[in-house]
């Protein structure tokens, strides 16, 4: 990929992103969190009554090992294994019980040893989504047509003291939250009113988290592509 502009939505200005700080509940674990994409940087940045900024970055991915989750060695079964493991979810059914502990066993890529993840994000509609599949509510083809929907697209993390060393903070751009906060809530709101829509449409020849389980998926099987 060579170099890249990246941005990372913030109620604050960040010219020095450092290793270490954030939280270790999101997605991907502990990390830098970006997107190529300014505008969804701006929606990111701001909440209901305070601006933001989209910090503008040059990242250099040259001599960096990088995890893609849309190569097509991966399905969104890697990517779900690894939002279990980091996301806080209550799981209250034995089955969803059953599909973390089996998702996690079989699914899980060996994420740590990377230094840059690329792949979906999980906004709290697309969270809801996911938390759906495993507790056996949508099959997987609903859960891949609903991480499109609302076109979030694909966020970069930062993971290792080396990709942060390979990032250059540029500039900003101010993001207003009477105009983004809505942009962000709107999208949110489709997302979920399409999902519902898609629900009505029941997928009887789909593949569920029940399945996987009694039927021993794996990585490999041609069923999950």
């Amino acid at each position: 990929m060579g170099k890249i502009i990246l941005y990372h939505g913030s109620p604050d200005i960040i010219e020095k992103p450092e290793y270490g700080k954030g939280k270790s509940y999101n997605d991907y674990g502990l990390g830098f969190y970006c997107t190529e994409h300014l505008e969804l940087a701006k929606e990111w940045a701001c909440t209901e009554n305070v601006d933001g900024y989209a910090n503008r970055y040059e990242f250099d991915t040259v001599g960096l090992a990088v995890l893609n989750l849309s190569s097509k060695e991966y399905t969104i079964l890697n990517w779900l294994a690894i939002l279990l493991q980091n996301r806080r979810l209550r799981l209250s059914t034995p089955v969803s019980r059953q599909g973390k502990e089996y998702l996690l066993k079989n699914f899980l890529p060996d994420y740590q040893k990377y230094d840059v993840i690329i792949g979906y994000r999980a906004d709290d509609s697309y969270f809801s989504f996911a938390r759906a599949f495993v507790t056996n509510g949508i099959s997987l083809r609903q859960l891949g047509y609903a991480m499109k929907l609302g076109k979030l697209g694909e966020q970069y993390v930062l993971k290792s003291p080396k990709a942060f060393e390979s990032i250059r903070f540029l500039d900003y751009v101010v993001a207003d939250n009477s105009i983004y906060y809505a942009k962000r809530k709107a999208r949110d709101d489709a997302a979920r009113a399409d999902f519902q829509r898609e629900l009505e449409k029941e997928d009887i020849d789909g593949i569920f988290m029940r399945d996987i389980l009694r039927e021993e998926m794996k990585q490999d099987d041609p069923r999950l592509r």
